[in-house]
């Protein structure tokens, strides 16, 4: 099976995600203690900040998505990652709320600006055809390396010191300046000038059908949330099934995307494909929703094996969905705007972040098995609504598309996709040489 990405640019930009996601799965495990136990905060301090925290950098990932089409997605991609591990290192020196506050708020703009500024470049070294697989192997990648990251801070936790904390958080910090000196290793892309083509500096805030795929996505991110929050309260308040099923179940959550997840891709190639991935998904996710309201009912065992069934439904819904998200979000973008269209459509992973853990809680673990089938449903119709949403963006794009494009624009477009085939044949080693 072919784990990594083609040679070229596809592999630096793994290598790059790779760098960053050991130090961030660590960061993910331990950061909670580390708030307490060194900072001193409360819980509620640190719920209050985080939210505060993620929903200012929703609202930066548009202007800085637009900054990296405008300035150069490399540039500033390495810039945001730089800026990230700053945030994370200012950690180390914060022992009041206030100063926690700011770093949080800095580390959540930076990594919606990076997110979005790091599909900007590689939609500008990666031809279109091929962008779908690519993220696919960046996802593996990034759950590999979350995976790794998360051993090295369990192993923190095992030592539960002040200086084994400290040492995650120096990593993490340390993984995110790695991150930038590995993005330096691409070639550029052309910027675009800005108000080329004649469109307003932040012309997605204006686009009504972008606006509502990317709400419907929003809603469909709702599953993040799931096995990180829900399903571990959810076994431990409402079934008989061991504690340790809730690593059980994130293990293999983990190592079904590693493995499957450019597999689940390989079919999704246009829009049409895309939004048939994204419905079938949510069809799965209700079978998924179902099988775990069924692990209330029963002996361990049969809770066991509703939960199982439960998770494998679950990250098969979880790869369709993203194959067929990434497709629809690069397509209904503007070749001069993916940046700003990507920071925006980004926006809904910390809207799931922030009011995922909220509405689940209550939907799931206080109301039951009935929330478990009312969340199911949401999915089912966030899922068929999504094709109709694609089909309205598609024909808004063919109404206002100009025949003859801003020359500033078409000779940026051109450099760019030229600057894509150039890069892959220049770095590509020779066929067959992927792992």
């Amino acid at each position: 099976m072919r784990i990594l990405p083609p040679p070229g640019a596809p592999r630096v930009l793994a290598a790059a995600q790779l760098s960053n996601s050991l130090g961030d799965g660590a960061f993910y495990v331990c950061s909670a203690l580390y708030f307490t136990r060194v900072i001193g905060l409360s819980a509620t301090q640190i719920g209050l900040g985080l939210t505060l925290a993620w929903a200012v950098g929703s609202v930066t990932g548009v202007p800085l998505g637009a900054l990296a089409d405008r300035r150069g997605p490399r540039g500033t991609a390495v810039l945001l990652a730089v800026a990230t591990g700053a945030a994370v290192l200012s950690f180390l020196f914060i022992r009041s709320y206030g100063l926690f506050l700011l770093a949080a708020c800095l580390y959540a703009t930076a990594q919606c600006g990076l997110a979005a500024a790091r599909q900007a470049l590689l939609a500008g070294l990666v031809t279109p055809t091929t962008r779908t697989r690519v993220l696919a192997h960046l996802q593996s990648t990034l759950n590999a390396g979350l995976a790794v990251g998360a051993a090295l801070g369990g192993l923190a936790l095992q030592y539960d010191t002040r200086e084994a904390y400290l040492s995650v958080f120096a990593l993490d910090g340390a993984s995110f300046l790695l991150c930038a000196l590995v993005l330096l290793r691409l070639p550029g892309v052309p910027p675009v000038p800005a108000g080329a083509g004649g469109t307003p500096r932040l012309a997605v805030l204006r686009d009504r059908p972008y606006a509502l795929v990317t709400l419907l996505n929003a809603v469909l991110l709702l599953r993040m949330p799931l096995l990180s929050l829900a399903v571990p309260l959810w076994i431990i308040s409402r079934t008989d099934a061991p504690s340790w099923m809730v690593s059980a179940l994130f293990v293999l959550n983990t190592l079904g995307v590693m493995a499957f997840q450019v597999r689940m891709a390989a079919g999704v190639t246009g829009l049409r494909t895309a939004a048939r991935a994204v419905r079938r998904s949510c069809l799965i996710m209700l079978a998924s929703c179902a099988a775990f309201a069924l692990s209330a009912a029963g002996s361990a065992w049969t809770a066991g094996t509703a939960l199982v069934v439960g998770a494998v439904l679950q990250v098969i819904a979880e790869m369709q969905q993203s194959a067929g998200s990434w497709q629809i979000s690069f397509a209904l973008a503007p070749a001069h705007q993916v940046g700003q269209y990507q920071g925006f459509f980004g926006t809904g992973v910390p809207v799931a972040r922030t009011l995922g853990p909220l509405l689940l809680t209550a939907l799931l673990v206080t109301w039951g098995v009935p929330g478990w089938l009312v969340l199911g449903g949401v999915f089912l119709a966030a899922g068929f609504a999504m094709g109709p949403a694609v089909r309205w963006a598609e024909r808004d794009r063919a109404v206002t598309a100009d025949p003859r494009p801003d020359t500033a624009v078409a000779t940026a477009t051109a450099t760019a996709t030229a600057s894509a085939s150039a890069t892959e044949t220049a770095m590509a080693g020779p066929p067959g040489s992927a792992g």
